[in-house]
């Protein structure tokens, strides 16, 4: 077999002025951020901020000595953590010292809620804590940007997936009747005291804090941005409990997102093709017949429109593998597509659909019946693959990035992660794991699929990275899925990604 080596060029971003750059830091230090000059870029960012006093002072201190204050740092390493210049200096855009509005949450009573022994009543009481300044902020006349909420270290800890509290307190029903809770029945087995915990609501939401406070708050239109205390430290690499990345890396990652998520939009493709969207599918298994499918579409502006299909039989654990039906496909397509119209979208030539599994071909056929005529659809098969081939070079430092192995006309691998010229270093940990793409629907050049996912990479607002080892179809698609497809009991919706991220 004969195969093809070579290096793709590092994908531009473009900024204001239309000026190109490859590094996100470069263009929003030199030129500031794309919507500078565009009727929709905010000019002062008028935000809420939730949370105990601890980490509300926390917050002040850091907007303050780190969001509007230049970071020069002393360090070796000053292309991979360039110094932060500002928020102002660099978005062309004002944050406040003081927020627009404050609410203090009881620290003891917040932890109390967090070290309950019920999974789903811990988080479920700690969410709903937070969620108590929002309908405060309901009633209120005037609108907010971004609400910021800081959470202590120990909810991080406590209400996750598989958090495992030492000092717990409280009723932990038996799993078979939390099962049954899931499904709205009671038990009468159990005394009038501890069922009147048993509200169906609380089992029909993640015990995942961020995936449910995410999606509970998306009914107040407002976007949120989520900061642990530990992450406001002013020392250079965090405190002794928990090492972070240097305070300018930090300041620039968190301004970004709050930028975003505030309206304003940092940087676009600069090599997009004009007419082409990208769609993100993700499956999730609800219980062992039954799954349900996300989809996230991309444009070259970082826009992206989130589509929650329906759940079904869409899971094979004979073949392990998801099988959406024809007509279920041309569902969640045809309301991406809807979706995508109302907001004004373009015309559109091409659309990548991309995957982490094969796709079934009646689902493939499904997604063309809803495609608009004269419009190409491409499916394809973008995943890490952790045990597959591996490229090394001469020397301490791994393969460049934008190395790619072509296999065939329909097959190649792609080294997202690797060696980056423009900071001189690998910002990464382990031997680069190489993306497999393969076009399994469709007719598309590999090596233009190839750079188009690189290009894909650079699209993360909820970070100021050169780029990341996934492109934003592939890397938010099981993000998304889990906040909408975890949380059954939660009906309201929003289309846009800054709500989910």
């Amino acid at each position: 077999m004969n195969f093809k080596y070579t290096v793709f060029q590092e994908p531009l971003l473009e900024f204001r002025y239309g000026q190109k750059l490859e590094d996100p830091h470069d263009g929003l230090y030199l030129f500031g951020p794309y919507s500078a000059d565009k009727p929709s870029h905010p000019e002062k960012i008028k935000y809420a901020l939730i949370g105990t006093k601890r980490g509300i002072n926390l917050f002040k201190n850091w907007t303050e000595h780190v969001m509007n204050a230049p970071q020069i740092e002393e360090s070796s390493k000053l292309r991979l953590w360039p110094p932060f210049p500002g928020f102002k200096e660099a978005f062309s855009c004002e944050f406040p010292n003081t927020p627009s509005w404050i609410h203090n949450i009881d620290e003891n009573k917040l932890l109390e809620a967090s070290r309950y022994k019920n999974e789903y009543e811990r988080t479920y009481r700690v969410a709903n804590m937070f969620i108590e300044a929002f309908d405060i902020l309901e009633k209120k006349d005037e609108s907010f940007d971004i609400a910021i909420i800081v959470v202590p270290d120990e909810i991080y800890m406590n209400c996750r997936p598989e958090s495992r509290v030492k000092e717990s307190w409280g009723y932990r029903p038996p799993m078979k009747n939390m099962k049954s809770f899931k499904k709205g029945q009671t038990t009468l087995e159990d005394d009038f005291e501890n069922r009147r915990w048993y509200t169906t609501e609380k089992y029909n939401l993640s015990v995942d804090f961020r995936r449910q406070i995410k999606s509970r708050i998306i009914k107040y239109n407002i976007p949120i941005q989520i900061i642990r205390e530990s992450t406001l430290s002013l020392q250079d690499r965090g405190d002794e409990k928990r090492g972070v990345t240097p305070l300018s890396d930090r300041a620039w990652n968190l301004s970004t997102a709050i930028f975003y998520k505030s309206g304003g939009k940092p940087w676009k493709l600069a090599s997009a093709r004009d007419g082409v969207s990208y769609i993100g599918i993700s499956f999730k298994i609800i219980n062992e017949k039954t799954a349900c499918c996300t989809a996230q579409m991309f444009l070259d502006s970082g826009d992206g429109i989130v589509f929650l299909g329906e759940e079904g039989p869409w899971y094979s654990p004979e073949r392990k593998q998801f099988e959406l039906s024809r007509e279920a496909a041309k569902r969640l397509l045809s309301g991406t597509l809807e979706t995508y119209s109302k907001l004004g979208g373009e015309t559109l030539k091409e659309i990548f659909i991309h995957s982490h599994s094969s796709l079934n071909k009646e689902a493939f056929l499904g997604f063309r019946d809803a495609c608009p005529k004269n419009v190409k659809l491409i499916g394809v098969v973008v995943r890490k693959e952790k045990y597959d081939i591996r490229l090394y070079r001469l020397g301490k430092m791994p393969v460049l990035r934008g190395s790619f192995l072509k296999i065939d006309d329909k097959t190649g691998y792609l080294w997202a992660s690797g060696f980056k010229p423009r900071i001189d270093t690998y910002d990464g940990w382990e031997v680069p794991i190489p993306l497999k793409i393969f076009v399994q629907y469709g007719e598309a050049p590999i090596e233009q699929v190839a750079k188009d996912i690189l290009a894909l990479t650079k699209l993360n607002y909820n970070a100021c990275k050169l780029g990341d080892s996934e492109p934003v179809t592939i890397k938010f698609s099981d993000a998304v899925g889990e906040i909408l497809i975890s949380n059954p009991g939660v009906k309201e919706r929003r289309s846009q990604f800054k709500f989910y991220i």
